[in-house]
C-alpha cells in the first residue's frame, strides 16, 4: 500500500497548502479593506477634508466653531454684554406646603399675551402652584427654592434674551413677585457691525460659524480656516494603511533565504492583480486641478519598494494653501480625479460581493471542500484495500501453517508404502 499512501500524502500536502493560502488571503483581505476604509474617509464629500476650524484669540470672552462651507478668514468681535434669561421670585412663606390665599397669578413672556393661573384650594401652596405653572406649558419653568428665611416660588423663562422677559403679577392676598433678572439680548459687534442676539450662542452672523459668548471684553480675533490637524491625520492614516498592504505584497513575493520559497500567495493571480491596482492608484495623476494633481504635490512620494513617505511640512503647507484643490483631488464623484480612480481600483479588488479577493477566497474554499471530499473518498478506498489485503494475507498464513502437518502426513504415507 506504500504507493497509494504516498499519493494520499501528496493530497494532504495540497490541503495544507490550501489552508495556508486561505489564512494568508484572509489576513491580506483585512488589510486591503482597512485601506479601502481609509480611502473612503478621504473621498467622502462630508469627510475630514471638508472640515474647517474656528480659533479664538481669547477663549474667556468667546469661543467659536465652524461647519463645512464656512469661508476662511479672520473676524474681529467685541462682546459688549451677554444675553440674560429672565427670572422672578415670590415673597417667602414658611414652607413650600404652607397654605396661601386663593386668587389669580398672571405670567407674561415677552410680548405674548399674559396667561392667568388660577390659585384655588387644590393648589394654594408654593409646591402646588409650581406644578400648575409647569403643567400649563406657557414657556416658563417653576420651582420652590428654600433657604433659612423660608420658601419662595422661582419662575424662570424658557427663552433667553428680550423675547423671554417675564412680567409676573398676583392678585391681593397672594405673595408678591420680584423680577430677579430682566431678559436682555446680547450686544456685540462683528467686524464693526452691531449685532443683537437673543442667545449667547450666535449663529448665522458669520456663515458657517457659531459664536459662543462667555463674557464681555476687549476685541477678540476669530480665525476660520481648514482643520489641518484632522486632514493630516486622515491622509497619514491612508498612507499607513497603504504601506501595510504593500508590505504584505512584498512579503508574498520575497524569497525566503532559508527555504528558498516565496509566500503562499506568490503564484495567486488575484494578488498580482491587487498589486497592479494599488500601485497604479497611487501613481495616478489627474490634470487641470491647479497645484494639486498627484500625491507628489502633497509631499507624498513613492519609495523603491512601493511604500509611500510623507513630507509633513509640505503636506501641511498644501493643506493650508490649497484646501479646495485637495478636496477636488480626492473627490470621488467626478470622473478623472485621483479619488475616483482610487475608489474604482479598490472596489475592483475589495468589494465584499464582486471583488477579486472575495472571488478568490470563494474559489479556494470550494477547492478545499472538493479536496477534502477526495481525501475522504481515497481514505475509504485505502481502508477497503487494506481490509481485502489483510484477509488475503490471513488466508495465506493459515494455509502456510497447515503445510507442515500435510507434509508430515504425506511423509508418513510414503513411509508406509516403502515398508510394504
Amino acid at each position: 500500500m506504500a504507493d497509494q499512501e504516498a499519493e494520499l500524502a501528496v493530497m494532504q500536502g495540497q490541503q495544507t497548502d490550501l489552508s495556508n493560502q486561505q489564512t494568508a488571503l484572509a489576513s491580506f483581505t483585512t488589510d486591503v479593506q482597512a485601506l479601502q476604509s481609509a480611502a473612503f474617509t478621504l473621498t467622502d464629500p462630508a469627510g475630514p477634508l471638508t472640515d474647517v476650524v474656528a480659533a479664538s484669540s481669547n477663549s474667556t470672552v468667546l469661543t467659536a466653531s465652524a461647519t463645512p462651507g464656512a469661508s476662511s478668514g479672520t473676524h474681529s468681535i467685541v462682546v459688549t454684554s451677554l444675553a440674560t434669561t429672565s427670572s422672578a421670585y415670590s415673597a417667602e412663606l414658611a414652607t413650600g406646603s404652607t397654605p396661601m390665599a386663593t386668587g389669580t397669578l398672571s405670567i407674561q413672556v415677552g410680548a405674548a399675551t399674559a396667561v392667568p393661573i388660577t390659585v384655588d384650594n387644590t393648589n394654594n401652596t408654593l409646591g402646588g402652584l409650581a406644578e400648575t405653572i409647569n403643567n400649563a406649558n406657557i414657556g416658563v419653568s417653576a420651582s420652590v427654592i428654600t433657604d433659612a428665611n423660608g420658601s419662595r416660588l422661582a419662575i424662570v423663562s424658557n427663552t433667553s434674551g428680550a423675547p423671554g422677559n417675564l412680567t409676573v403679577s398676583s392678585s391681593a392676598g397672594l405673595p408678591a413677585f420680584t423680577q430677579a433678572v430682566a431678559g436682555a439680548n446680547a450686544v456685540l459687534t462683528v467686524d464693526g457691525i452691531p449685532i443683537s442676539s437673543t442667545s449667547n450662542t450666535v449663529t448665522g452672523t458669520i456663515q458657517g460659524v457659531t459664536l459662543n459668548l462667555a463674557s464681555p471684553g476687549a476685541a477678540v480675533s476669530i480665525s476660520v480656516g481648514p482643520d489641518v490637524t484632522d486632514q493630516e491625520t486622515a491622509i497619514n492614516n491612508y498612507v499607513s494603511a497603504y504601506n501595510t498592504v504593500i508590505g504584505d505584497l512584498n512579503t508574498q513575493f520575497a524569497i525566503n533565504s532559508t527555504t528558498g520559497e516565496q509566500g503562499p500567495l506568490a503564484t495567486d493571480s488575484t494578488i498580482a492583480l491587487t498589486q497592479t491596482q494599488i500601485l497604479g492608484s497611487s501613481a495616478f495623476a489627474m490634470s487641470g486641478n491647479g497645484a494639486v494633481n498627484s500625491l507628489g504635490d502633497l509631499g507624498i512620494t513613492m519609495n523603491d519598494d512601493g511604500t509611500l513617505t510623507v513630507n509633513s511640512s509640505q503636506l501641511e503647507a498644501a493643506l493650508q494653501s490649497n484646501p479646495a484643490a485637495i478636496q477636488a483631488f480626492f473627490q470621488a464623484t467626478t470622473p478623472g480625479t485621483f479619488g475616483t480612480n482610487l475608489e474604482n481600483s479598490l472596489t475592483t479588488v475589495a468589494d465584499p460581493v464582486t471583488g477579486a479577493l472575495t472571488q478568490d477566497a470563494n474559489g479556494l474554499a470550494q477547492t478545499q471542500t472538493d479536496l477534502t471530499s477526495q481525501i475522504s473518498d481515497f481514505e475509504d478506498q485505502l481502508n477497503t484495500t487494506q481490509t481485502a489485503l489483510t484477509a488475503e494475507y490471513d488466508q495465506v498464513d493459515s494455509t502456510l501453517q497447515e503445510l507442515p502437518l500435510l507434509l508430515s502426513q504425506i511423509t508418513s504415507q510414503l513411509s508406509s508404502l516403502s515398508g510394504a
